[in-house]
């Protein structure tokens, strides 16, 4: 009788597919709530400030979750961190459905709180099992399973756009990606590479040596740092292009939907070729162009006088804020022993940006208007840039 290696070429498919699933389920429930985002502040009757505000709930629950989140997935393994995080979305999903129908803006701040929890333990536990497939099949696969997320995000916004568009409610939307969730994260997770326990220590056995803390990590800490200016690109984008839309350009809610689902769009293609491109040019190189790409893309959608210009600026945009998050993460998993807390602690800095950046965009676009305010995230873009040296491979060392 013969018995499969347990990381045999077939568990690795099913691995993969499944993991690519689950990232673009998540982009789909993302998309679900960022491609609405002017509905919200119609049903609430808030200003871009205020709606800055209910972001910042959303943005506080993820980096609560962040942090202990590589603990967590440590402990119980990648599925059942993912069962665990849909269960948490599920629920909040459901409060905000509820609390936009009652119009409660308090019940929406504190549904966007829990909301951030689940995502939060939701991204770092798929970035982990990505990895861990993209390290044992010895090639470049974590952009692609980022281009599963954009494209699950582009989906969900044409759905968005679609349904804002015939005048269906956004907590009606919300209910059916809260059913949508329960039955994805529960099933899909069974499918990923099997969770190896950490060893129990015996009585009679000296402790194991102590592990230095990847928050003392110099060349995580410079991950974080490139990541952090290279998510505030992509999160201001998700959260702020549908709005900077509708204010700067005149168009309807619909049409900003649209544009911000062709940075959705322009982001799954690059994600989806992406990988050839870092396996041909390397990490570091793709990096800094795309962090050139994004910046000039952003310059154009700011100043483009007509719709058509600011489609161009927005493609580019997304173009170049597609592989950063990818690559940042493969950066920090690169020494597998020690992916979990290193992923983790790369997650936390980088989405201090991607979450708590754009709400403080919302009380700079208070003063300037939210298009113009979006010019501040040039400066981390710089800095990313300049630093992208960090996130060359441990092996090219």
């Amino acid at each position: 009788m013969t018995t499969s290696h347990p990381d045999s070429s077939q568990q690795l498919r099913v691995a993969l597919t499944a993991t690519v699933i689950v990232f673009g389920i998540n982009g789909v429930v993302f998309a679900s709530w960022a491609a609405r985002i002017p509905a919200v502040t119609d049903i609430l009757d808030l200003t871009p400030g205020q709606m800055g505000s209910l972001l910042l709930c959303l943005a506080v629950g993820s980096l609560i979750a962040l942090p202990t989140a590589g603990f967590v997935t440590s402990k119980i393994g990648t599925a059942h961190s993912v069962r665990l995080a849909g269960m948490i979305s599920t629920f909040a999903c459901l409060g905000v459905a509820l609390s936009l129908s009652a119009a409660s803006t308090v019940g929406t701040a504190l549904s966007l709180f829990v909301f951030g929890i689940g995502i939060g333990l939701w991204d770092v536990a798929i970035n982990i099992e990505g990895a861990d497939v993209e390290h044992k099949l010895g090639r470049t696969v974590m952009p692609q399973l980022h281009a599963a997320f954009s494209g699950g995000a582009f989906v969900g916004a044409i759905i968005g756009a679609g349904l804002a568009n015939i005048g269906v409610g956004l907590p009606a939307h919300l209910f059916v990606i809260a059913g949508v969730v329960v039955a994805a994260t529960l099933w899909l997770p069974k499918y990923f590479l099997p969770h190896i326990p950490e060893p129990t220590q015996l009585a009679n056995e000296p402790a194991p040596p102590k592990v230095r803390s990847a928050w003392k990590d110099s060349r995580t800490l410079l991950i974080g740092v490139v990541v952090l200016g290279a998510t505030l690109t992509e999160g201001a984008g998700n959260d702020w292009i549908a709005k900077a839309a509708v204010d700067g350009l005149g168009v309807t809610n619909a049409n900003g939907a649209f544009m911000f689902a062709t940075f959705v769009l322009a982001m799954t293609a690059m994600r989806f070729f992406g990988g050839k491109a870092i396996d041909a040019f390397g990490r570091v190189p793709v990096l800094r162009g795309s962090m050139a790409a994004a910046a000039i893309g952003l310059t154009v959608f700011v100043f483009a006088p007509t719709l058509w210009l600011a489609l161009i600026g927005v493609a580019l945009w997304g173009i170049g804020a597609a592989l950063a998050f990818p690559m940042g993460m493969s950066a920090a998993a690169d020494d597998p022993k020690r992916a979990a807390a290193r992923v983790s602690v790369v997650a936390t800095i980088g989405y201090v940006a991607f979450l708590a950046g754009p709400p403080l965009l919302g009380f700079l676009g208070d003063a300037v208007g939210i298009r113009f305010a979006l010019l501040a995230i040039g400066v981390p873009i710089v800095v990313a840039l300049v630093l992208a040296g960090a996130a060359k491979p441990l092996r090219d060392r």
